[in-house]
């Protein structure tokens, strides 16, 4: 794949783990992968073996390659430490999502980035979910009127985390989902969750976030859950939708109903059906890194370093919560 300028992007990939292993693959079949870094021998050679690129043992040995992009897919503690480098010599990245695991770490981020003329983009996967851009569309459009509340559940059983909870974990797609559909961040947040199996590792928890033009969102994270489920809702004065990730459909619904208050005060109900909104069924990692590409030397739009520090600090934020008797553990 061609970036804008019409040149073939050559990108290379840090961290061929399991996330990083998608990134691999994806890339290599849009013609784009040129570069693996891992420090660990076995999946250096088997990276070397399987696409044909050049591997490294650490990022300045690809640094000194002059790849036109860089992935970041190492675990997240180690995001600040590998992409630091990378933003001081002015290039493009992609980093994971958390972007990091502080919002002094991602503000430094942003800062050297503007600093040295690079680029951040963060993997927040669902901006680019065909499915989350038809529902943007749906609430640009004015078809649900004004959005009243929002709510996203994210429940499974397991992957359950040593080194974060389950809000940092599973929460940082709801939260830039919900900053995304808003066009804004949130002016307020409050939190609660409980630890069932380690001291202070929440392994539910519910979240409320308040934006300044009177909306609400809710989220509900959890990995101690019977079954998966990925839903999110959004109401409006006029409409609502809903997406199941988790449902064999995967329909985006448009629930065309509405309360209004007539003449005296009564509570008026108009319910005129549901409606299935088509939507193309595109790869959203694909589409994620599609953009990557695209924009590798005009910069991000989208899932852009400030939004990702956004996310950053809202997770932050809740963990406060957590913390405090205002809101905190049970």
């Amino acid at each position: 794949m061609q970036d804008r300028s019409g040149t073939q992007a050559r990108i290379c990939v840090v961290g061929a783990g399991r996330w990083g292993q998608n990134h691999l693959r994806t890339l290599h079949s849009m013609g784009c992968l040129a570069g693996v870094v891992e420090p660990e021998p076995g999946r250096r050679r088997w990276a070397q073996e399987e696409y044909g690129v050049s591997v490294y043992d650490d990022v300045s040995g690809a640094l000194r390659a002059g790849f036109d992009g860089y992935v970041v897919a190492v675990p997240a503690p180690l995001h600040t430490k590998v992409a630091l480098p990378l933003l001081q010599e002015g290039c493009a990245v992609l980093i994971e999502k958390p972007m990091t695991l502080s919002s002094e770490e991602a503000l430094r981020l942003v800062e050297e980035a503007r600093k040295h003329g690079a680029r951040i983009m963060v993997g927040h996967l669902l901006l680019f979910h065909p499915a989350m851009r038809k529902i943007k569309e749906i609430i640009d459009g004015g078809t649900l009127g004004r959005i009243v509340y929002l709510y996203s559940n994210r429940l499974n059983f397991g992957k359950v985390r040593a080194e974060e909870n389950a809000f940092w974990s599973l929460a940082p797609h709801d939260i830039s989902l919900f900053n995304y559909f808003l066009g804004s961040t949130p002016v307020e947040v409050t939190g609660h969750g409980r630890a069932f199996l380690r001291d202070g590792v929440e392994d539910e928890v519910h979240a409320t976030l308040r934006y300044a033009g009177g909306e609400e969102a809710h989220i509900f994270a959890s990995w101690l859950h019977p079954f998966k489920e990925h839903r999110l809702v959004v109401v409006g004065s006029a409409g609502m939708v809903s997406y199941e990730d988790s449902s064999e459909q995967k329909e985006v619904l448009l629930y065309k109903k509405r309360f209004e208050l007539d003449k005296q005060g009564a509570v008026e109900s108009f319910d005129e059906g549901v409606e299935s909104v088509p939507y193309p069924h595109l790869l959203p990692l694909t589409e994620e890194l599609r953009y990557f590409v695209d924009h590798l030397r005009d910069g991000y739009k989208r899932a852009s370093g400030e939004e990702g520090a956004a996310v950053v600090k809202v997770l932050e934020q809740v963990g406060e919560r957590l913390e405090s008797k205002e809101d905190g553990r049970g």
